[in-house]
């Protein structure tokens, strides 16, 4: 079944548990970002990237061009939170695309602004042989201009689901990353790109793989 599927299937199922009026406010407000034009400032494919210095799950730190220096390419996928069922799903269709990203010659990271210990739970419970890196108040995903601040009339829906996002990600923060996928070669260059204002989308990795295999041509 591929990641698209799952998706569909899981935002299927959340519309039937979720109370109505919550889920058209959480549809609007993803539509409301989406009418922002967000995804046109994030980096063009042949820009350079910023270096980044980041922990991991482990609480080792991690430089992007460290990581460039050990794979040809890496596929940097960032994601908002282990409390988040969409992301979920994506990270172990990563996992499970793992060998074949790394047999077309890339490495690949999973980065969230969720705090050390909690994105060591995620890598746990979803089994990652990956390394996710904390990126503390996205500062990095802001870099890169792929950052929305949660809006207002989520924040108690969200709670309701008992979903809570300062806890994850720090007192006061309730900044995330957009759904973003890049592909990045040596000398930080963005060889490949996706971001998606609508959290449940993603990109497919049969996809990414078919990038990689294609920039290897």
């Amino acid at each position: 079944m591929t990641l698209a599927t799952q998706l569909i299937d899981l935002q299927n199922n959340l519309k039937q548990k979720i109370p109505a009026e919550k889920f058209a406010i959480m549809l609007e407000e993803t539509e409301k970002l989406i009418d922002t034009g967000i995804t046109e400032q994030v980096p063009k494919v042949g820009s350079q990237v910023a270096n980044f210095e980041l922990k991991n799950q482990n609480g080792q730190a991690r430089t992007l061009d460290e990581l460039l220096q050990q794979h040809n390419k890496l596929v940097v996928t960032f994601y908002r939170g282990g409390w988040c069922p969409y992301c979920n799903l994506e990270l172990r269709a990563y996992q499970q695309s793992l060998s074949a990203i790394n047999e077309a010659g890339a490495g690949l990271v999973a980065i969230t602004p969720e705090l050390p210990d909690n994105s060591l739970d995620t890598a746990e419970k979803n089994q990652l042989e990956f390394e996710v890196l904390t990126d503390q108040n996205a500062s990095y995903a802001k870099e890169l201009g792929i950052v929305f601040s949660l809006p207002e009339s989520l924040r108690p829906i969200y709670s309701d689901l008992g979903i809570d996002i300062e806890k994850h990600n720090g007192q006061g923060q309730f900044d995330l990353p957009l759904a973003a996928t890049f592909i990045i070669g040596q000398n930080r260059q963005v060889l490949a790109t996706y971001v998606d204002a609508d959290y449940t989308k993603r990109k497919e990795p049969s996809e990414v793989i078919n990038d990689l295999k294609t920039l290897s041509e």
